[in-house]
């Protein structure tokens, strides 16, 4: 599928969790809000019949689903760039700050083979063998951060600067990249670095990985009382990359000789980014109006501690095993005799059971102990001593 990458697709940074005292609440909601973009566009791509494909529905759905693979690498860049401030607030020398960012893409590109592999398997015989080496999301974010590795040595701030300006190379080199020769280079090193309807590639897909580490050192060194100035710079320069992107995009003269805007061009990069910074913004104003209104804000209201519930921040603190599921569900077995078979109404319906049925593992997931519990008592979580033991 042309916006999702044939539909496997994401769900958080997909790193490991923080404890949520040290969450940044807005991110968490951030991420969750992709999970659900994601499940309702993937329902449509891979159940609707073809012949309701030219209608409004599908097309609001494919086009507000191609917001979420940036979401979610983004955020990969945050979480990257927020690793790596750790390690330079504790005066690691370089030799560890790479030796650690290395691990993280390790991490992730084991991650992604074990992915693959799973789909494989459940889907054997009818598995083709080259599924074992799709390069999917998690292959993308294995590559980006391991190609970000050598930003561990800068600081924080110089890494700001640094990981803005490579992530407009990589966009403006994009349609450069697809101008080559396929036949120059091997098959995977092709589906690993040159923009693709059907893989994730390098190109284009990395820049927002780099932006994302950008914003994520940006949000390092801002101290709590400036976040609140820092999300309305980030809502005023989303909405001039949109308004920028799309009249640059709209010039009948371009600097490329041959540039698609659905695969790589750099204008929709800067749309995405512009849309990403505005529903960032956002989070950050429905998370801290939220928290206030239930009375339990922290100095600045930006921690994920609230005990309100919220939906996407259940989903954004989950979403590796959401990911995970629900490509399964989705483009398995399980519901193949609904593949392009359903109507919109019908496609709505199970993409409304699907989110259900994801907040709900998401829920599990979270509260594994006390669910655990509830079967064997001695996992359980144990109440802590009375004051005065």
């Amino acid at each position: 599928m042309k916006l999702f990458g044939l539909g496997t697709l994401t769900a958080k940074t997909l790193l490991p969790q923080k404890k949520a005292s040290e969450r940044l609440g807005f991110l968490d909601w951030t991420r969750g809000l992709g999970a659900f973009i994601m499940l309702q566009g993937h329902s449509f791509h891979s159940f609707l019949r073809p012949d309701q494909r030219e209608a409004g529905p599908y097309i609001f759905s494919q086009f507000v689903g191609g917001i979420a693979p940036a979401i979610f690498l983004f955020l990969t860049g945050v979480t990257f760039a927020f690793m790596m401030d750790g390690q330079s607030r504790q005066l690691a020398p370089a030799g560890q700050r790479i030796w650690r960012a290395c691990r993280r893409s390790g991490y992730l590109f084991l991650l992604a083979i074990l992915f693959r592999l799973q789909m494989f398997v459940f889907g054997y015989p009818g598995s083709p063998v080259s599924e074992l080496f799709k390069v999917d999301i998690l292959n993308a974010m294995g590559l980006a951060t391991l190609m970000f590795v050598p930003m561990a040595v800068f600081s924080t701030s110089e890494r700001i600067k640094l990981c803005a300006v490579l992530g407009v190379v990589i966009a403006a080199l994009s349609p450069l990249v697809s101008a080559l020769d396929p036949n120059s280079m091997p098959w995977l090193v092709r589906a690993y670095f040159v923009p693709s309807f059907t893989n994730f590639g390098f190109f284009p897909w990395a820049a927002f990985v780099a932006f994302g580490m950008s914003a994520g050192s940006l949000l390092r060194i801002a101290r709590r009382e400036d976040l609140r100035v820092v999300m309305q710079w980030s809502m005023l320069i989303g909405v001039l990359l949109v308004v920028a992107g799309q009249y640059f995009s709209s010039l009948p003269y371009s600097m490329y000789s041959k540039v698609d805007f659905w695969l790589n061009s750099p204008g929709l990069a800067a749309i995405k980014l512009g849309v990403l910074l505005t529903i960032l913004s956002c989070a950050y104003l429905w998370v801290n109006l939220s928290t206030w209104l239930a009375g339990a804000a922290e100095p600045g209201g930006l921690l994920a501690n609230s005990t309100q519930w919220s939906m996407f921040r259940q989903l954004g603190r989950a979403s590796l095993v959401v990911y995970w599921v629900h490509i399964e569900l989705v483009y398995g077995r399980w519901f193949g005799f609904w593949k392009e078979q359903l109507t919109t109404t019908q496609v709505e319906l199970f993409a409304s059971a699907l989110i259900v049925a994801m907040v709900a593992l998401a829920w599990v997931r979270l509260n594994w102990r006390q669910v655990a519990g509830w079967f064997a008592p001695s996992l359980a979580p144990q109440p802590g001593p009375a004051a005065g033991d």
